[in-house]
């Protein structure tokens, strides 16, 4: 069932201030979706309401520029829409398939948000209607981002909803500190109008390039009964090492992978759903010099392949929450705070291509908890390795919790604590903290080793500022503290721990589909370090507050 917003004075807010969450009341003659599946309903007529992305009802929202941004933009296909349905007329009425239809739809970068209500009850028949609202989606532009001292910036186009069938294409050049790149990404969230997905990729780089493929059909709901997955990637680039923000050493490595993979499932039962899955993959990492570089590494990793079959299971909880300006600024946003488990087992041998055998083992949780209707928190834990010879190699083990508490209805304190363990790991990998990865006051890259710790606190402020009826305007006061131990694969970059203060600007997109928050802050270490600028400035554009 949908449940309502944990705080109906805030939907009330943005429903009289700002037009832009669809808020479609249900009809009082419409019985309770208890009663509803207790009398055996069934689903009758279903309309799609796709919406544009200014309201032609809204005074605020009909300037000439406003509507000739509507006639322009091509409004999504109700057929792209009804591809994203996980009921069709006929079934039995389920509360929890048109609460998961919402929150599929809202996933989708081409729609700011989705509302599935039923409407009308009659004769054992209950209609529906599904009603979303458009973002702007077609973005040729430039873009600039800056964390940890370096630059970023892409040119591109891009359409995530192109002619309005939900597809998305973008060709883009883009430079980063690691490369340049030209690129194509192509993918199809329901080819033929099914729940068949696809992707390909290509990108052509200043050190090599990637091309992938994909086709899943993927367990598109918690009651979808299988899925199968065909995936093929090839990649060729230089890896960079790094010690105190400085690279020390580069050399090539070409990558390539291959995944057949499926699943089973009984379906949604009793609240929760349980799928079993199996399949089998091919990795491949052949380490070459670079040449080309000024620091080349005196020693290469060696070459290593895995090739395994591997069997799976993933269980997962049906409870889910609606709420808004949590990490998100006027957006409906999606909690879950359930129980999620999954695990992989495979064993890669010499017998089927592999350069030695291994154990293979990887495990995953979820759980999220809720405290009254202003208190919540999340927790994840994420365990990887393989066994070789009866050691563990490439361990990674992280751990996390994100704490929310809606103190004030304009204020939210946020806490975040995250830690990784390592051991073993592959050389091309590095375990790093600094301006990239949430310590922001630091150059990106900065400390490596092989256990890692990062501690966040934010105070978010979320406003009514709405200028132009384009975006909306929070801000943040923030303090990062973080380290690494150990001993990295190269260098010793150990100056202990690090902690910064700062502050930031939070533009929160309402009318387009590239990003959801820009941020803007400013950090300021606490550690008196050589070579650390006093002031750090960070822009780039995130999924989250």
């Amino acid at each position: 069932m949908a449940a309502a917003l944990p705080d109906p004075g805030r939907a009330a807010k943005f429903t009289d201030l700002e037009h832009t969450r669809i808020e479609e009341p249900r009809p009082a003659d419409v019985p309770s979706d208890a009663e509803l599946e207790a009398a055996g309903a069934v689903i009758g007529r279903i309309d799609i309401d796709t919406r544009n992305i200014f309201n032609e009802h809204d005074p605020r929202e009909t300037n000439g520029l406003f509507m000739l941004a509507n006639r322009v933009h091509i409004r999504t296909k109700p057929g792209a829409i009804k591809a994203q349905l996980l009921f069709a007329s006929g079934d039995k009425y389920r509360a929890s398939a048109l609460a998961e239809t919402e929150r599929n739809l809202r996933l989708l970068d081409y729609l700011y948000d989705a509302r599935v209500v039923p409407v009308h009850y009659a004769e054992g028949k209950v209609d529906v209607k599904v009603i979303t609202k458009d973002v702007w989606t077609l973005t040729p532009g430039v873009s600039i981002g800056r964390a940890g001292g370096v630059n970023s910036t892409s040119f591109d186009i891009q359409d995530e909803n192109l002619l309005g069938f939900g597809k998305s294409l973008e060709i883009a050049r883009g430079s980063s500190v690691d490369r340049t790149s030209d690129s194509v990404i192509w993918s199809d969230p329901n080819v033929f109008g099914s729940h068949w997905t696809s992707a390909v990729l290509d990108v052509h780089s200043s050190d090599g390039g990637e091309r992938a493929f994909q086709a899943e059909h993927p367990f598109y709901s918690l009651d979808t009964r299988w899925e199968t997955k065909v995936t093929a990637v090839s990649y060729d680039r230089t890896i960079s090492r790094y010690n105190l923000g400085q690279i020390v050493d580069q050399f090539k490595d070409d990558e390539t992978s291959y995944e057949l993979s499926g699943g089973i499932s009984d379906g949604l039962i009793d609240g929760w759903t349980r799928r079993w899955l199996a399949g089998v993959r091919y990795d491949r990492n052949v380490f070459r010099p670079d040449y080309g570089s000024s620091m080349p590494a005196a020693v290469l990793p060696a070459d290593r392949t895995l090739s395994y079959p591997f069997v799976g299971f993933d269980i997962a909880q049906d409870r889910y929450k609606k709420t808004g300006d949590e990490n998100q600024i006027g957006r409906t946003e999606d909690f879950f705070f359930g129980t999620e488990v999954s695990g992989e087992l495979g064993y890669s041998s010499s017998g089927s291509g592999a350069t030695q055998d291994a154990i293979m083992l990887a495990l995953h949780a979820l759980r999220g908890y809720e405290f009254g209707s202003k208190q919540q928190l999340f927790l994840e834990e994420t365990f990887n390795t393989r066994i070789e010879e009866g050691r563990a190699r490439n361990l990674v083990a992280d751990g996390g919790a994100k704490y929310y508490w809606r103190w004030h209805e304009d204020h939210l304190f946020y806490a975040a604590i995250s830690t990784t363990f390592t051991n073993a790991l592959d050389p091309e990998l590095q375990l790093l903290i600094g301006g990239d990865n949430g310590l922001r006051g630091y150059p990106l890259r900065y400390e490596s080793g092989t256990s890692r710790a990062l501690f966040t606190l934010e105070e978010r402020f979320y406003s009514d500022w709405f200028p132009y009826r384009l975006v909306r305007v929070g801000g943040a006061i923030f303090s990062d503290v973080g380290r690494t131990w150990g001993r990295g694969s190269v260098g010793n970059s150990d100056p202990g721990l690090l902690r910064d203060l700062g502050f930031g600007l939070r533009v929160g997109n309402s009318r387009s589909g590239l990003g959801n928050v820009l941020h803007v802050d400013v950090a300021f270490p606490l550690n008196a370090l050589a070579g650390i600028s006093r002031v750090q400035f960070l822009v780039g554009t995130q999924q989250t507050f």
